[in-house]
Order: C-alpha cells, then sequence, then structure tokens
C-alpha cells in the first residue's frame, strides 16, 4: 500500500505557520485601515459636495467656514499649504544635502557617529516643540528685529516654513546619505585616479550615481511639510486668504482640518463635511507625490 506524500506546507512547524498567519493579518490590517479611511473621505465628500458646488470648492478664492457669510473656495488654504511648503524646501534641501555630503565624504567615522544622530534627533523633537519654538522665539527675536514690525508679525508662512523645514531636514540627510555611501568606492577611486578633486568626485560623479534617492528623499520630505500640522497650527496663523506673500499669516488645509476636529463643530453640519473634503484634498497632494517618487526612483535608479 502506498503512502500519499504530505505537502511541504503541512510538514512546517505550527509555530511557523502560526507566525505566517500573524504576518499575513498584520498586513492585512493595514491595508483595511487605508481602505476604511479613503472610503470614509470619499463618501463625506460627496455628501459635502451635495450642499456645495465642486466648482466652487476647487476654484472659489474665499474660504471662511466660520464666519458668515460661509464661503468654501479651498484655494486660500492650498495656497497657504504649498507657501508654507515651498519655503521649508528652500530651507531643508541645501542644509540637508549638505550634511549628507558631509557624513558621506568629508566626515571621519568618530565625527558621523556623533553627527547623525544628534541630526536625526531634530526629527524626534514634539513638533510643538517646534511650533511654540518658532512663535516664541524665531518670530519675536528673529524675524521681527531684522524685517521690521510693520513688515511681519508673530503668525506668518516665513515663520512656520523655516521651522518645518528644519524640522523636514534629517529625512533629506538620512536618505540622501545612505544613498551616496552606496556608491561603489571603485566609482570614486577611478574619479580620484583621474585627477579629480574631492568636490568634482562628488559633483560628477556621486550625484548623479545618487540621485534617484536624493530625488525621492526630496519628494518625501515636501510630502512630509504639507503633512504637518502642530507647527502650522501654531506658527503660520489662521487666516485663509490666497497670497504668495510669506511675510503673512495664512492658514494650511492640515491647520483647518485640526481647528475643525478640535472645535465644537456640529458633526453633520456642513462644517463638519467640510473637513473630510480639504482632507481627501490633501490626501491626493501627497498621493501624487508618493506616487512621484516612485516613478523617480524608478526611472533614474542606477544598478551597479
Amino acid at each position: 500500500m502506498t503512502s500519499v506524500p504530505v505537502p511541504l506546507t503541512r510538514r512546517r512547524p505550527r509555530s511557523e505557520r502560526v507566525i505566517e498567519t500573524l504576518l499575513f493579518l498584520s498586513a492585512a490590517l493595514g491595508v483595511l485601515t487605508t481602505a476604511g479611511i479613503v472610503l470614509v473621505l470619499v463618501f463625506q465628500t460627496l455628501e459635502f459636495f451635495q450642499v456645495v458646488s465642486p466648482v466652487e470648492f476647487f476654484t472659489g478664492t474665499r474660504w471662511s467656514a466660520g464666519i458668515r457669510p460661509y464661503a468654501w473656495g479651498v484655494l486660500p488654504l492650498v495656497s497657504g499649504t504649498i507657501l508654507v511648503a515651498t519655503i521649508a524646501m528652500i530651507v531643508a534641501v541645501p542644509v540637508g544635502l549638505l550634511a549628507a555630503v558631509l557624513l558621506s565624504d568629508y566626515a571621519s567615522p568618530r565625527v558621523r557617529a556623533t553627527v547623525k544622530p544628534l541630526l536625526e534627533t531634530i526629527a524626534g523633537i514634539p513638533t510643538i516643540v517646534l511650533g511654540f519654538f518658532a512663535v516664541n522665539f524665531l518670530a519675536p527675536q528673529v524675524l521681527i528685529p531684522i524685517l521690521g514690525k510693520q513688515n511681519i508679525g508673530t503668525f506668518s508662512a516665513l515663520s512656520g516654513g523655516i521651522i518645518v523645514g528644519l524640522l523636514v531636514t534629517p529625512l533629506i540627510a538620512s536618505i540622501s546619505d545612505d544613498a551616496m555611501r552606496a556608491v561603489p568606492r571603485g566609482m570614486r577611486e577611478g574619479a580620484y585616479a583621474m585627477g579629480a578633486t574631492k568636490f568634482e568626485v562628488i559633483r560628477k560623479v556621486v550625484f548623479p550615481a545618487a540621485i534617484s534617492g536624493i530625488m525621492a528623499s526630496i519628494i518625501l520630505a515636501a510630502s512630509r511639510a504639507i503633512g504637518e500640522t502642530m507647527i502650522v497650527s501654531l506658527a503660520v496663523g489662521d487666516k485663509p486668504q490666497l497670497t504668495f506673500d510669506p511675510t503673512e499669516s495664512v492658514q494650511t488645509m492640515t491647520a483647518f482640518i485640526a481647528q475643525i476636529a478640535i472645535g465644537e463643530t456640529a458633526q453633520g453640519s456642513v462644517q463638519f463635511k467640510a473637513l473630510f473634503a480639504v482632507a481627501a484634498t490633501l490626501l491626493v497632494f501627497t498621493l501624487v507625490l508618493n506616487l512621484l517618487s516612485g516613478w523617480v526612483v524608478r526611472r533614474f535608479r542606477t544598478e551597479y
């Protein structure tokens, strides 16, 4: 009598199958949570658009969710978000890339072991602390004395953008450092053998070879800057206006969401539903940036 062979999956220990099941459930939980968030945003946004015209929402230049007459043009919130994120990237990109160059090619192992953890500590500081730093120190002690009290106030896009830039600098520095250190040493040594200086090696060899990782770090940092909440809620202000003047007080999409979420807005009201419409718009922004980051990595990836 011939015995039926036991499938390999049944020969594995029971504990291994349990672990595999737990891993699958963990992954499925993340997918289901994301799907649930998207569905809630879509349904609530559709209910909002039954009251407010999508044309008015996406093309209107005035936003007033708390004071009559109400206005639901999201462009002031979008412009405020873009303004703060742009200032943040102007600060973070050069500082982060210079820090990455220092860590990857100039710093000794001892300096690298000290500087990199200290740099990444900035990302661990609670953002509400950074927001208070912007309001109580950066604006009154630095920006107002330089620009003049008549030109800039305590709350401004410039103040919030600078602090958000410092917040995302470690993200650019860390990912770019890893990308540049991944460039094979032989490429550097070949350039040195041809008489190139260290700066020329970094500029003409390392940067082009690590461009996919560098660009991905910049795009991810921009996504992080767009989604920042507490710093902009404290330092930027709550005055939604369509302006690109960095000295003005504006309101970002995340600051509006925080304002409505912690306020006394009645559930089911137009203001409450507007929260989900703005959140859906913000989700589209970050989704586009993440897709762009993935495309950049695939497009400019260099295989050694």
